[in-house]
């Protein structure tokens, strides 16, 4: 360092990868567990574990003001390589080609017409809580 003082960066912290790996699996494992002791008690709960991981990730990172270098870089590579994720969902159409082939033209009703029903109730509820905004800024 001279005596002026040195313009450089200081050096970046090393990325801290299985670290971050470890509290994305804990997430999931606590979303699994607390879907599991759910359904223990009220056994017609049919909500996946892998999303209340993601909720929990989520109120995790608002907590920590968001994701730290290692979380950023391995989430990151987890979705530059999603398309390999897709091949157990691959697996299951293919191992339950027969049930699609008898009840694919339901099953794709049932996915429009709920999709469309879906897009309705949101724009439903946009439109109340817009008009309810609205009544309270008057």
């Amino acid at each position: 360092m001279t005596a002026g003082g040195d313009p450089s960066p200081p050096p970046a912290a090393p990325l801290n990868l299985p670290r971050a790996i470890l509290a994305l699996l804990v997430c999931q494992l606590a979303g699994e567990t607390i879907v599991l002791v759910a359904r223990s008690v009220y056994p017609a709960i049919a909500f996946p574990g892998p999303v209340v991981g993601m909720a929990l990730m989520f109120v995790l990172l608002v907590w920590r003001k968001g994701p730290d270098d290692g979380l950023d870089a391995a989430s990151g590579a987890i979705l530059r390589n999603l398309s390999l994720l897709f091949v157990p969902a691959a697996v299951g159409i293919v191992q339950y080609g027969p049930v699609l082939r008898d009840f694919g033209l339901t099953l794709a009703v049932a996915l429009i017409a709920s999709t469309v029903l879906t897009l309705l109730v949101t724009v439903g509820v946009f439109l109340l809580v817009a008009r309810l905004q609205g009544k309270d800024a008057e």
